[in-house]
C-alpha cells in the first residue's frame, strides 16, 4: 500500500496539517528554511578553510631550502 516516497510524504503533510495546524506550517517551513541556509552557509565556511591550509601547506612543501616539519 505505501511503497512509494510519495504516499509516505503525503501522509507526513497530512500528520503535520493534524498536529501543528495550518497556521503553524508556513512558520515551520520558513524556520527550515533558515536553518538549512546557516547550515550551508557554514559547510561552504568549512571548506574554504580546508581549501585555504591545504594550499599553505602545498605552499610551504614546494618551497626549496626548506625542511618539513
Amino acid at each position: 500500500m505505501f511503497d512509494s516516497i510519495d504516499d509516505w510524504l503525503i501522509i507526513a503533510v497530512v500528520v503535520g496539517v493534524l498536529f501543528y495546524g495550518s497556521t503553524k506550517i508556513p512558520q515551520l517551513a520558513h524556520s527550515l528554511g533558515r536553518a538549512m541556509g546557516e547550515f550551508k552557509k557554514g559547510r561552504m565556511e568549512v571548506e574554504e578553510e580546508i581549501k585555504q591550509a591545504t594550499a599553505k601547506s602545498a605552499a610551504k612543501a614546494s618551497t626549496p631550502g626548506t625542511s618539513p616539519p
